[in-house]
This record gives C-alpha cells, structure tokens and sequence, in this order.
C-alpha cells in the first residue's frame, strides 16, 4: 500500500551526539523503530556517535510488522481488560495482519469482537507507551506466575521460534500511562514495538475473526482461542485491505467450485481428498490434455507408477528420514499367522506414495542406460497422497491427495546448463498459455541442518539454477535455507488478476538420489557415470492449478477451458430442434454446447447462463430461424443480433483455437 514517499526508504545516518534513536527521528511517526549496527531496535533504545542508524518508516516490510506486532499487545490488553482471568497464548504479526491466541472460559463471540475493538480505541488514544524491560529468568517467572503458557516459554520448553522469546536477553514489555507514568498492562516479548500506542492509526485496526487453535500449532497441546486482526498504517490503506479481501472471497474456489458444479469435499470421504463433478472434470481433462500434447513435442516419455509402495523405497530414497511427518501411517500387510498364534511370515509396511520420484529411479535402472538416450525426461500425472494437518488443509490449494505432473529429467553434468535453461522456458511458455503472465523467480538454497551431500555438489546445482535464471531476464528472490533435503530448486511465483502470488513450477537439481539408488549410464568412453538427476513439477498440482486458475479468473475460464464453451437459447420451444441443429455443427467440430430446452423464459436462460459463466449464448427465435442466423450474445452482456450460423460456428471455433479471452 502506497504511503508518503518520504517514509518508504529507510534514512541512513551516522550518530554524531544524539542520546536515543528517538532523537533522530524526532515527532515523525511514519517512523516505527530503528536498526543500530545492523540490529532492529526500539526508537528508545541509546546510540553512541560511532553507530549506524536507520531509521524504520511504518510502510516498510518491517515497519509493518512492528505496526501489526504492537496492534496485537493492544489486543492482549484488550482481553484481559474485558475478559479478566484471560491466560495469553502467542501473537505474531502475519502476512497483512496480526493474531494472539487465549486461553479463555468460552469461545470469543462476533459481539466480543465489537467490544474488544472500542476497548482497543481507548488504549490507543491513551498514548499509552511501550517500555522494554530487561529481566532475568527468575524474575520473568515471578512476574508472569499466573501465565501457565508464558512460562514454557521463558525456560525454552516451547520448542518453537516465537516472538516472546528469543535474543541474548529475556525482555517483558510495559504499556505506561502516558500521564502518570503507571504501568497498565505487559508482556513477555522480545519487541521490537512502536514508541506508542499513538502511533496506531485508530481508524486503520481491525479484528477480522477468530477461530480455535492449539498451543504452538501442536494438535497435542492445549486448543485455545485465537483472533485475527489487521493494521496498516493509514485508514485508506485498511480500506482497500478490506476491498481486496472482498474481491479474494468473491473469488474463492471452494465457493466457485459448488455454485458452478465443478467438485465438492464430501465428509465421508475425509478432509482434504476432492471429488470432480463432471463439468471440473472436463476442465481438468483439457488441462491435462493440453499439457499432455506440449510434453509429448518436448521430447518427455510418459510413463506410469502405483500409489502404494514397500517401506524400503523411501527408506533408500531417504523420505522416511527426512518426510515422514507427511506421510500417512504404514500399512502392515503380508503377514502369516497361524491358528495358534505363532508368525510364519513376517509381514511387510507400505506406504501410500508422498512423492513420485523413488518410483521413476527405478524405471531409469530397470535396464542399462547409456549417454545416447541423454537427457532421459520421464513424465507422469502421479496421484501421491500427504497427512496435511487439519488446519492447514485449504480446499484444492492444500489437500491430502493429490495429482502432480510430475518430470524427472536425467542428464549428464554437461548436459545440465542446456537442460535447465530448456526447461524454464518451457514450463514459463505453457503457464503462459494459460493465462499467467506476471512472474518473478525464486531460488531456494540449502539449509545444512535440513540436508544431505557434498556442500560442493550443492554449489555446483545452485550455480547451474542460478545461471538458467538469469537466462530469463525476470527479477529473482533469494529463499536461503528452503530447499528440499536433496537439492537446490528454482521456483516460478506467479501473480494473478488481483495481484496475489502463487507458487508455481519448481525445477529442482538433485545430485543425492542417484548416488541413493546408484544410478548410471554407460559414458562415450565405456564407463560408468552417474546422472543428474532433474525434478520438475509444472503445475504443482493438477489440483492446485486448477484453484489457482479458478481464482484468477474468478470462475469465467477462457472459451478454450469454459466447461461449457456455447450455450443455444430458444426464445420459445418452436426453436429448440432448430438450436439443436447448430449444437450438433459445433459439437462435430469438438465444441462444447448445451442447448436450454427448460421451461423457464428466455431473459432467465440468459441470466442462469451468466451465472454459469458461459463463454457464448446463441439466441434463436422466428426471425433468426427465417434467416438462418442467430443472435450472438457474449459472457459480458454484449450482443450482435442477426449473426449467420456460418460466422457464428466460424468465431467460436477461432476464438477457441487461439486460446483466446472473451
């Protein structure tokens, strides 16, 4: 969100005598906080003439989270002011907003939301102030005696990264009244926050919902109460923050997905696993089908795997090691026991399949390899299914079972700049026939903790992904430490109509899997090499894709993915038979076309065609009959009467085959 021009870059200034950071700064409260050689601060905190200083404008990345980190300790002592006895959980600022969770006697009502916003006013235009406060462990735990939660905190049983806690000191944070210098509410933080709560817009806060949550996000722990608020800097900005809102939940594809009949979520098959109704089902086949005819020109050989699989695979391709929190619990099969109890066979865990991988190594090594056949590029829509947690289970964008169109591409080591480079164009040109066009890139690096190989195969994969990048002249965002366990990856972020980002392809470089499954090719000199081995996912999943593009086009898909693509209207039944006569022409030349024999009149065809979001309407009464013509009508409203079906028949399919919007 835009703000004054001069608080959106950070001014940098070497302290000559100032005493506080807040001296530097002086009554401006587009600025939030600061950072003294290199360490984000509090304004309040001192500086000597030899510090660097920057200053931290409020529209920054950081400034806002220091806003929204602030908004949600006015929060805290909001509940605990209205709702005494209220024991606090958490808070973090988030992407666009803030939440905290609570431990409370009842679930937080619409009404407490009301309530807990007017209480939240009155401590913001109290000016109350944010002092930070060093303390020891002793002292914390005496302080916060009746924070039961507080206090896993402090003595580092939490075992989790939270804003609480953290840093070489342990700090409590005190809202004072600004008069007499009281202190009115605190909490154990490690900050930094505002100088005020005047620093708060009043009119730019809002608590959005609540919903339950457990105890560091651990479904074994404790389940509390969290709410969820925004903040921004200015009362135009939460304006257009709740205006987009609007527009993303308008464009929801669960939403979309049940007005427009395209897949549901039904309770007994369990959460997270879609079924396709037969109108998604069609979009999905022609994304399929299409991705299908671009692979097959790309040189890639399909291929096929099961979705079940002995533990020993991914034991050998290290999952079980490094991913078995997301996969589903082993299945024990095979065993022979006999009637007395006594094992004559022991049985065998299998696994539902995660990931699609181990299995195409094994298709590679099912024979001798030599370098003539590379790069070897095997492709497969693979159905793998993951334990997602309940709560992060979201519609299609995150689900339990899912279809990947999955790549893997082996390749020798000189083969792999080329192969790379190929690869990103290939997966940036087909998303943009989809409609996607608005991309940056995003490398994700190793994290040594997280990962296996030589540190110099890694540098060898991320130099290769480096260069492919830069290959296409595309901004490229640095994500240091967020590869997989095996290798590097290259990333597409993707923007849609309303601006959101959204992951995409993911091109990964894995030197580790085939030493894992010791892969080899026969060299042009007669030795053994090893692969390198390529991962490439396209769309993520077919599933993902196909919300993201429901999304993106707010469920009026392009004529060319339109479910159905025409629709014939009779102005009265005596027209259905000659509207059934055009359908059957366009079906002949593959369109997909209905005609609305219903008994309803024609103006509600129309509507329940446009509320179906059909691409093209063909309205038929006596006159066009007479004329051989009908009345075209587009999805926007627009019509041009008096149209021959020669040129109807011959814009539909154009529009279709160009791939074209409407």
């Amino acid at each position: 969100m835009p703000i004054k021009a001069f608080a959106l870059k950070a001014k940098s200034i070497v302290c000559v005598m100032q005493r506080t950071a807040f001296d530097i700064a002086g009554e401006d409260r587009t600025i939030v906080a600061a950072r003294i050689n290199g360490v984000l601060c509090d304004l309040a905190s001192p500086v000597s003439p030899d510090d660097k200083v920057e200053l931290i404008p409020i529209g920054s990345p950081e400034g806002l989270a220091i806003l929204r980190h602030s908004t949600g300790h006015v929060l805290a002592q909001a509940v605990q002011d209205t709702l005494p006895g209220t024991k606090l959980g958490i808070g973090p600022p988030i992407k666009e907003g803030f939440y905290y969770d609570f431990d409370v006697e009842r679930p937080f009502t619409p009404e407490d939301l009301v309530n807990l916003e007017k209480r939240m006013v009155e401590i913001i235009k109290a000016g109350q102030r944010f002092e930070r406060r060093v303390v020891s462990e002793d002292e914390a735990v005496r302080e916060l005696a009746d924070e039961p939660y507080k206090l896993r905190l402090i003595g580092g049983s939490g075992g989790a990264d939270v804003m609480e806690v953290g840093g070489a000191e342990l700090t409590i944070y005190d809202n004072v009244d600004a008069k007499t210098g009281a202190r009115c509410w605190g909490d154990l933080c490690r900050g930094p926050h505002v100088p005020s709560t005047r620093y708060i817009p009043q009119n730019a806060i809002k608590l959005m919902r609540t919903s339950a949550a457990y105890w560091l996000g651990d479904q074994k722990n404790e389940s509390l109460q969290r709410i969820y608020g925004t903040a921004w800097p200015s009362k135009e900005e939460l304006k257009a923050h709740l205006t987009f809102l609007e527009e993303a939940e308008r464009r929801d594809h669960r939403r979309l997905g049940a007005e427009l009949d395209l897949f549901s979520f039904p309770e007994e098959i369990g959460s997270g696993l879609a079924v396709f109704h037969p109108k998604g089902g069609v979009v999905r086949r022609v994304l399929e089908d299409y991705s299908r005819k671009r692979h097959e020109a790309g040189g890639y050989e399909f291929v096929n795997s099961p979705h079940i699989t002995k533990a020993a695979l991914f034991e050998q391709s290290g999952h079980l090691d490094w991913y078995s929190e997301g996969m589903y619990p082993p299945m024990h099969l095979d065993a022979e026991i006999d009637a007395d109890g006594v094992v004559r066979k022991q049985g065998t865990d299998y696994y539902l399949k995660p990931m699609n991988c181990p299995m195409h190594n094994l298709i590679f090594s099912s024979r001798g390899r030599s370098y003539r056949e590379l790069p070897l590029r095997l492709f497969e829509f693979g159905t793998v299914y993951r334990y997602e947690k309940s709560g992060v289970v979201q519609g299609l964008i995150r689900a339990r079972g899912f279809t990947q169109d999955d790549a893997h591409i082996y390749c020798t080591k000189e083969q792999m700049p080329d192969e790379l480079d190929r690869l990103l164009t290939f997966v940036l040109n087909l998303l943009r026939d989809y409609g996607l066009t608005d991309f940056y890139l995003e490398l994700s690096t190793r994290n040594p903790e997280k990962s296996v190989g030589e540190e110099a195969e890694w540098g060898e994969a991320t130099e290769a992904l480096r260069a492919a990048a830069g290959k296409q002249n595309l901004e490229l965002v640095l994500d240091e430490g967020g590869a997989a366990f095996y290798g590097p990856k290259v990333s597409v972020q993707a923007k849609d109509a309303i601006g959101r980002t959204w992951q995409m392809s993911t091109i990964q470089v894995d030197f580790q899997l085939p030493q894992r499954f010791d892969l080899e090719f026969q060299g042009a000199d007669g030795t053994r090499q090893r692969p390198v081995m390529i991962h490439r996912a396209l769309f993520g999943s077919i599933e993902r894709f196909f919300a993201v593009l429901l999304e993106h086009y707010a469920g009026a898909f392009p004529p060319w993915l339109a479910p159905v693509q025409v629709i014939g209207i009779p102005i009265t039944h005596a027209h259905n038979d000659y509207l059934q006569g055009v359908a059957e022409q366009l079906r002949e030349l593959g369109v997909r076309v209905e005609v609305d024999t219903s008994d309803d009149r024609m103006q509600k065809k129309i509507r329940t065609a446009q509320r179906s979001k059909v691409p093209f309407m063909l309205i038929a009464g006596a006159d066009d009959v007479a004329e051989d013509a009908v009345s075209f009508r587009y999805r926007d409203g627009t019509q041009k009467n008096g149209v021959s079906i020669a040129d109807a028949i011959t814009e539909i399919t154009g529009v279709i085959s160009a791939r074209a919007q409407v």
